[in-house]
C-alpha cells in the first residue's frame, strides 16, 4: 500500500500507518485499561488503522472476535493491509460502516466489549487538519460522543462494558453521553507525564444497565526520569525487549 509504513507490534502482528490514520499512546493505554479477555466479543468503533484491534491481537489471551469499524474506507484499507501483513488475525473483522447507523446484521445486543478512541474535539473547536482523514479523527465532525455511546449501548449485551478515551475538558460531556445511554461510569483513570503535570487524558470505563458506582483508579504516569515510567514500559511491552 503507498505512502504505508509497517510498524512492528510482536513478531507476527503488524500494523499500516500513514499520513491518513496513525496512532498514538492513547491506543495502547485504552487497549490495556480495557483489560479484555480471551473469551470478549468485542468491536473497536472508529478503528482508523486497526492499531487496539491488533494491540489486542499480541496477546495470548486475545478476544474470540473482534469487529473494527470505520466510516473511512482508507482507513479500513490501511487495517486490511495491516492483517495481510500479520498472522493469527483471523478473529478481526473490518467492517467499513457509519457508526451512527452501524451496518447490516450487526451483533445488536451481543458484544461484552466495545472500544473507542474517538474525537477529542468539537467540530467548530480549535485548528481543524487540511487533510480529511485526520480531521474527521480529530473532531466531532462524522460523529460525536453521544453518537459513540448510543451506538456502544446497542452493541452492548446486559453488563456489557464500554471503554474510551478523552481530553479531561470532555469529562462532563463524556459521562453525560454515557448516562444518557443507559452506560453507567464504573471505573476512571487519569493520564500524566508525571505528578507534577496535569492529566491531558482520562481513561473511562462504564457498564450497560450497571447501578452507579465510580471508582477512581490510581493516575497512571507515562516517564520516570528521562524515560518511561515501569507502566508504560510494560503497556509497550518495553520490558520483554530488555
Amino acid at each position: 500500500m503507498e505512502n504505508c509504513k509497517f510498524e512492528k507490534l510482536s513478531e507476527n502482528i503488524f500494523v499500516c500507518a500513514g499520513e491518513n490514520h496513525r496512532f498514538g499512546t492513547d491506543a495502547f493505554l485504552l487497549a490495556d485499561f480495557s483489560e479484555y479477555k480471551k473469551n470478549d466479543t468485542v468491536c473497536d468503533l472508529g478503528t482508523g488503522c486497526g492499531i487496539i484491534p491488533l494491540i489486542m491481537a499480541r496477546s495470548e489471551m486475545h478476544p474470540r472476535e473482534i469487529y473494527a469499524v470505520d466510516i473511512q474506507e482508507n482507513a479500513i484499507e490501511q487495517l486490511n493491509a495491516g492483517l495481510e501483513k500479520s498472522s493469527g488475525t483471523d478473529f478481526i473483522k473490518p467492517v467499513c460502516a457509519d457508526l451512527k447507523v452501524l451496518w447490516d446484521n450487526a451483533p445488536l445486543g451481543k458484544l461484552s466489549l466495545v472500544t473507542c478512541n474517538p474525537p477529542y474535539k468539537a467540530e467548530s473547536a480549535g485548528i481543524e487538519s487540511l487533510i480529511p482523514s485526520q480531521r474527521i479523527a480529530r473532531h466531532e465532525i462524522m460523529c460525536n460522543i453521544d453518537d459513540v455511546c448510543r451506538a456502544a449501548s446497542k452493541l452492548l449485551k446486559f453488563g456489557g462494558r464500554l471503554c474510551l478515551c478523552n481530553r479531561p475538558e470532555r469529562l462532563a460531556d463524556v459521562i453525560t453521553a454515557m448516562k444518557n445511554n443507559n452506560i453507567e461510569p464504573k471505573r476512571i483513570k487519569f493520564i500524566s507525564k508525571s505528578p507534577e503535570h496535569a492529566p491531558w487524558l482520562f481513561l473511562i470505563e462504564g457498564k450497560k444497565g450497571s447501578k452507579p458506582f465510580l471508582k477512581i483508579l490510581p493516575a497512571l504516569y507515562t516517564h520516570q526520569g528521562n524515560g518511561y515510567s515501569d507502566e508504560m514500559k510494560r503497556i509497550y511491552r518495553l520490558d520483554s525487549q530488555s
